[in-house]
């Protein structure tokens, strides 16, 4: 770069090449965090940034960013990370996962030299981002993170979820934190929501989103808050906790807790209609808003 670029968000994580299996019929797909999560951030008006890993051959896979308006360091690897996503159709809530791929460890040299108001931390698979790492991009801007790049473990042909270690540690430079209903009764050993966020919080987070099925509850300044999912159909479920995250935090970049939390509902549940990453307006989420559950 000729000059240092300013951006709104720069967000940090694997592009994949997914595999969605529905009731045995397998398609191939675009993915990960930073591709659900990085243009639905551009379609709401934020100057996005990303960084992401992958093999060579796959770099021209990365102009769905660039049409989007997001700006790209793209990083070789020996492959290019992905997952096998599979749903029975009478209930698109519940995936097993396989891994197909893993582009290797970030470093600090990979991260680009910009500025940004917000660093969000995207991981698909644990390992792409270490505790090294996550301490010095806080020292570059406050953190948002998704818990499942540090307890989704690939083994062999599964992924499977375990403790986070250093969680303590870890959430102490993380300002907004998500996780998913499993997530949070694997780390809290709480179901209930209520008793399961003010637990994460204590670890340090400043603010948790957690998505289920139904919709998003978030812990914040306005204590406790929600917003349901009212998706007329779930064809487009991969990339729900994807898009409902990077929604919020951006939108708390200039609106309180309750309004990121209404208007993360609506764009997910868009989202959730259609595969691939959300593609509306503001007309649409206004719209959403109205409807009933």
């Amino acid at each position: 770069m000729d000059a240092r670029k300013s951006f709104d968000i720069l967000v940090v994580g694997h592009f994949a090449r997914d595999e969605i299996v529905v009731d045995g019929v397998s398609t191939h797909a675009l993915g990960g965090a930073v591709f659900y999560g990085g243009i639905a951030l551009s379609r709401l008006g934020m100057r996005v940034a990303a960084v992401t890993r992958l093999h060579p051959r796959d770099f021209p896979r990365l102009d769905d960013f660039k049409k989007a308006g997001v700006w790209v360091k793209a990083v070789e690897a020996a492959e290019t990370s992905g997952i096998e996503n599979t749903y029975q159709s009478a209930n698109m809530e519940r995936r097993v996962c396989k891994p197909l791929g893993f582009a290797g460890a970030f470093t600090k040299e990979n991260m680009p030299d910009v500025d940004a108001q917000l660093i969000l931390i995207a991981p698909i698979i644990a390992g792409e981002v270490d505790l090294d790492l996550l301490r010095h991009l806080a020292t570059r801007a406050p953190v948002a993170l998704d818990v499942q790049g540090f307890v989704r473990v690939s083994e062999g042909d599964s992924l499977v979820f375990k403790e986070w270690p250093d969680i303590r540690e870890g959430l102490s430079h993380v300002t907004y934190l998500k996780v998913d209903q499993a997530e949070a009764e694997l780390l809290t050993g709480e179901t209930d929501p209520s008793k399961a966020l003010p637990l994460l919080a204590d670890m340090g987070a400043s603010e948790i989103v957690m998505t289920q099925s139904s919709g998003v509850t978030v812990w914040g300044p306005d204590g406790i808050v929600s917003a349901p999912f009212t998706s007329r159909t779930l064809v487009g479920r991969t990339g729900r906790g994807d898009t409902c995250f990077s929604s919020y935090v951006a939108m708390r970049l200039t609106e309180s807790s309750t309004r990121a939390t209404q208007i993360a509902g609506a764009v997910t549940s868009l989202k959730q209609e259609k595969p691939g990453p959300w593609s509306g307006t503001w007309e649409d989420i206004e719209e959403a808003m109205r409807r009933k559950c």
